[in-house]
């Protein structure tokens, strides 16, 4: 993929060649909900193996992005494919992590159990899951360091403790592409740093990893490229574009504040492209009994 400048502006049309080669394709996608719309003509193209951060200011439809992309949402206008088809075709192949969860924390369901939720997709509608699914599901428990509570009901754990549970149920979906929504907000640096090394190491094995975030210090030393975005794709390239306070300016507007000639983004990560309801948010502090 070549490098556009900062403050390039990816609006046209991907070439034909890019298109063969990506896992993710958008070519001028509206959506939004009702009557408003949250993406305006919105064009990207995402290759095999890149691990991708979305950034941009509340609201600016980073969440939305990823629902087109996971099917969950249909655009009004545009073209979209991914893994080579339309949105929902390949969904056995695609692990999505909403920001929050809607889960009854009460509900007698284990860390295990969670997991092996990642597992249904690939198992049909007749299939128990088996050896082998076992088998992933504890290497998926094992990477997220989670592997002693699997037996734990899901609301006894911390906040940083379910990203990784909810992590590892996408990693035992053995995806070729993750769609993470905020994986690593709201939890301790440990955790965070964890996350990201499973990340970084699912790239390497040319899975496919698109996360949006609103840490700019992550995005640009953890991630090989980045998109951002403020309804329209303001620019996408390698993470460094992220340092150009240019681009910030333009992708953050009013939200972005200079102090010292350093950008600081005075941004409220709890707001959403839309109300989603019973929405529960993961934070280290946030413990259930």
């Amino acid at each position: 993929m070549s490098e556009p400048p900062a403050g390039h502006d990816v609006h046209d049309d991907q070439p034909s060649h890019l298109r063969a080669h990506s896992d993710v394709w958008l070519s001028g996608v509206t959506a939004g909900y009702g009557d408003r719309p949250a993406l305006e003509d919105v064009s990207l193209a995402v290759e095999s193996g890149t691990l991708l951060a979305v950034v941009g200011p509340n609201g600016a439809g980073k969440s939305t992005l990823l629902k087109v992309m996971a099917g969950l949402l249909e655009p009004w206008t545009g073209r979209v494919e991914i893994l080579g088809g339309a949105p929902g075709r390949e969904a056995h192949r695609v692990a999505y992590v909403p920001q929050a969860e809607t889960v009854d924390w009460a509900f007698p369901v284990t860390v295990g159990d969670v997991v092996m939720m990642g597992r249904y997709p690939l198992l049909g509608p007749l299939r128990r899951p088996g050896p082998t699914d076992r088998r992933h599901v504890e290497e998926a428990l094992a990477k997220v360091g989670m592997a002693d509570h699997r037996g734990t009901q899901i609301g006894r754990l911390s906040g940083g403790q379910r990203r990784r549970v909810f992590i590892a149920r996408a990693l035992a979906a053995d995806p070729a592409l993750y769609l993470l929504d905020e994986p690593v907000t709201g939890i301790d640096a440990r955790t965070q740093d964890d996350l990201m090394d499973l990340l970084e190491a699912e790239s390497r094995m040319g899975r496919t990893v698109i996360a949006t975030t609103h840490d700019l210090a992550t995005a640009a030393e953890r991630f090989q490229r980045v998109a951002a975005i403020n309804h329209r794709v303001i620019a996408e390239g390698p993470a460094s574009l992220i340092l150009d306070p240019d681009l910030l300016a333009k992708t953050y507007g009013g939200h972005l504040l200079v102090v010292g000639g350093n950008a600081v983004v005075i941004d409220d990560a709890h707001h959403h492209d839309q109300p989603s309801g019973r929405e529960v948010h993961y934070h280290e502090d946030t413990q259930r009994h």
